[in-house]
C-alpha cells in the first residue's frame, strides 16, 4: 500500500553539518628549543615569548614542562 503525502505539505530540507577542520601541530625544531631554553634563562615573560614564537603559551609551557626547564610562574 503506498501512502500519498497531501498537495499542500512541502518537503524540508535540513543543512548537512560542516566537518570541522583541526588546525595542523607545528612541531617543535631544536632551534625552537634552544630558543626557549635561552628565553627561560633570560626570563622572558611567557606572553613575549609566545607572540616572538607564534605560539601558545600552554604549548611552550607544556613543552618547558617535559623538557624540565622553569617558564613562567613555574620557576
Amino acid at each position: 500500500m503506498i501512502l500519498k503525502r497531501p498537495s499542500n505539505q512541502r518537503r524540508v530540507r535540513v543543512a548537512k553539518k560542516t566537518k570541522t577542520v583541526k588546525p595542523a601541530r607545528k612541531p617543535y625544531t631544536a632551534a625552537d628549543i634552544k630558543l626557549l631554553k635561552a628565553h627561560s634563562k633570560a626570563r622572558t615573560p611567557v606572553s613575549k615569548l609566545s607572540k616572538l614564537m607564534k605560539r601558545s603559551e600552554g604549548s611552550l609551557r607544556q613543552k618547558a614542562l617535559s623538557l624540565g626547564i622553569g617558564l613562567g610562574h613555574q620557576r
